[in-house]
């Protein structure tokens, strides 16, 4: 379970088409109507994990506040963060879910109900690189440890991968499949229990 502790308690892409490098750095205002614009998502994601090994599944987000990332066998591992929770499922715990409070995620940044990257203070850094602009956040008040580092494209802009870096300078990187808006998915995909959630 250790890895999913990791992206969720340090911790939302690869899409589209890759914008040449001469393109200029995307602002933070347009960066931050972006992310607010992500609405209803559907998509796969690979997550390469800190020793280099890779994890599948889908991701399913309804903004703000709601995230579902499915991994698929062998892992059957499961996180769903909904109703200011984060809750982590493993079929090889006996105990049920590990819970704990969404605030105590960086996740709760990217899925609450205004993203504002330029007021927020919590940008470290804000380049480009190549052909994407490179965002760096962390917590300014050092309560939530690690960094997570965002890569974006542009034309039109779209967020194409993010790193989590947690205390121990352990690296999960995540890679998103095209993301597919819907106009609704099921409540049930975000239901916190003790028993894992049916997939709809």
């Amino acid at each position: 379970m250790s890895k999913y502790i990791i992206f969720i308690s340090t911790a939302v892409s690869a899409f589209l088409f890759i914008t040449p490098a001469i393109a200029e750095k995307i602002s933070l205002t347009n960066l931050s109507a972006y992310i607010n614009s992500l609405s209803i998502i559907k998509t796969n994601f690979i997550q390469i994990n800190s020793d280099g090994s890779k994890d599948e599944g889908q991701l399913y987000m309804n903004r703000p506040g709601r995230l579902r990332l499915e991994y698929a066998p062998p892992n059957n591992a499961l996180v769903i963060a909904s109703t200011g929770s984060v809750a982590i499922y493993d079929d090889k715990s006996k105990s049920g879910p590990a819970v704990f409070p969404l605030k105590h995620s960086p996740l709760n940044f990217f899925l609450q109900n205004n993203v504002d990257l330029k007021n927020n203070g919590m940008v470290s850094k804000h380049i480009k690189k190549q052909e994407y602009t490179i965002v760096i956040t962390r917590d300014p008040r050092g309560k939530i440890p690690g960094e997570i580092e965002m890569a974006f494209s542009g034309n039109p802009t779209t967020l194409r991968q993010w790193t989590i870096t947690d205390q121990s300078n352990q690296k999960t990187t995540i890679i998103l499949g095209k993301l597919h808006k819907q106009k609704f998915l099921p409540r049930s995909l975000f239901s916190i229990s003790m028993n894992r959630p049916d997939v709809n």
